[in-house]
């Protein structure tokens, strides 16, 4: 059997719903990884694979790219960035292939949003690694923290879902999310017109920690590197209590 063409996949996979949402699809699945994982997939639904395989070989690029930070110089810099894209790509192919062959499942779900709190963790543990020259001590711990501030930042979002669940409540849309303070409105809007929160995702951190062991590598230390993750830190731990604000502010929880 031949692979299927591209449109009536695209069709399938990557349902207009959920292309359109603005919570639900990353920027960079919209700017260039969905037209890849589409051909991917296109390959892949021929196979045995499964989409549970997938999704677990994405969990693996993920924390693989958190580990690849621990090796010094640009190398580990590059690496953790090529890793961050593999996740990225499985992310997409592992719906599109559960979409095309009808094996969704909860178990999947549950697997895929571990895996982003794992991924994004591992990068900023690595981060903290890297900048303390793989001792311990405070850049260490800088590190934890902000690994363990964007599980917040993570958990505070799916806990929404899990109290709609819990109510009876269906999946809140992007209309939902609007803040029905003015005031907590308008600044939302400043920082979404700065998208200085994105940093706090793995894909972002990961290039802003390439161009800082880039600039390491001009300077001949790590100094740039621990700039980048001090300012991932503090950007995550001001996102952090302002998320939980915007949450508590909107419709999501009525």
């Amino acid at each position: 059997m031949g692979a299927p063409v591209l449109e009536e996949l695209r069709e399938v996979c990557q349902p207009q719903a959920k292309m359109a949402s603005r919570n639900g699809e990353h920027w960079a699945g919209r700017l260039y990884m969905r037209r890849i994982s589409l051909r991917t997939t296109r390959h892949l639904v021929r196979t045995p694979v499964t989409p549970d395989q997938l999704t677990w070989t994405m969990v693996v690029c993920g924390v693989a790219s958190g580990a690849a930070l621990m090796i010094p110089g640009l190398t580990g810099a590059v690496l953790a960035v090529i890793l961050m894209q593999l996740f990225l790509l499985f992310d997409c192919v592992d719906g599109e292939v559960a979409r095309w062959k009808g094996q969704n499942s909860a178990a999947g779900i549950y697997v895929d949003r571990l895996g982003a709190y794992l991924a994004d963790a591992a990068l900023m543990a690595g981060a903290g690694y890297r900048a303390a020259e793989s001792g311990v001590g405070g850049w260490l711990s800088a590190g934890v923290a902000t690994a363990l501030g964007v599980v917040l930042l993570k958990a505070s979002t799916d806990l929404v879902d899990v109290a709609r669940a819990r109510r009876g409540l269906a999946v809140a849309d992007d209309e939902s999310t609007r803040p029905r303070s003015q005031g907590v409105a308008a600044v939302r809007r400043l920082a979404a017109a700065f998208k200085i929160h994105r940093v706090t995702n793995g894909i972002e951190a990961s290039l802003v920690l390439l161009a800082a062991a880039i600039a390491d590598t001009v300077t001949g230390g790590i100094e740039p590197t621990r700039w980048a993750l001090g300012a991932l830190a503090v950007i995550t731990w001001v996102m952090v209590p302002a998320h939980l604000l915007s949450i508590l502010s909107s419709s999501r929880l009525r």
